[in-house]
């Protein structure tokens, strides 16, 4: 499961990888209510994302790590929206892995800055859909999950030749 954390809207994005081949499973938003008080916001991610866990059993998560351009007070609050998100899985137990925007985009595209469209499109065409996958934080989560799915398929590559250097 790829996540996009955010507090207005969490993207998220399940996929099943088995054999080199990614099957999307769902992509999708939590959304908050802009009117609604801050904590009570927080409530709604842990809670939307305690059932989202629970119903499609991921066995790892995969979340956009944070950085802080301009907005301190903005960045904090997404800060806190991403620990509410990620507290589901962990409660699970379930590992967590980050991966950097450069790394998402280096991963998909191929080009660490490539354009948002570009990855969209790239994200369309791994799985095999006939339209790009919206909202942006649906399509973004859902570029968070490939970006492991590679990763885990390098790390098991790179596993099994250090074993057979043994």
């Amino acid at each position: 499961m790829g996540i996009d954390p955010g507090y207005g809207i969490v993207g998220y994005g399940v996929v099943e990888y088995s054999h080199g081949h990614f099957t999307p499973i769902k992509a999708g938003t939590i959304k908050t209510p802009s009117d609604l008080e801050f904590l009570k916001r927080l409530r709604v991610i842990y809670l939307d994302m305690q059932g989202l866990i629970e119903h499609y059993r991921p066995d790892e998560i995969a979340v956009e790590k944070l950085f802080f351009n301009t907005n301190i007070t903005t960045g904090i609050d997404v800060a806190q929206a991403r620990g509410v998100t990620l507290l589901p899985a962990v409660m699970q137990n379930l590992p967590v892995y980050e991966y950097t925007p450069l790394q998402v985009k280096s991963s998909i595209v191929g080009y660490g800055y490539a354009e948002k469209k570009q990855v969209q499109e790239m994200v369309r065409s791994m799985l095999h859909l006939a339209q790009i996958i919206k909202p942006d934080d649906a399509a973004d989560a859902m570029a968070i999950a490939i970006t492991h799915g590679l990763s885990l398929n390098t790390r098991r590559v790179m596993e099994k030749f250090d074993k057979a250097a043994k």
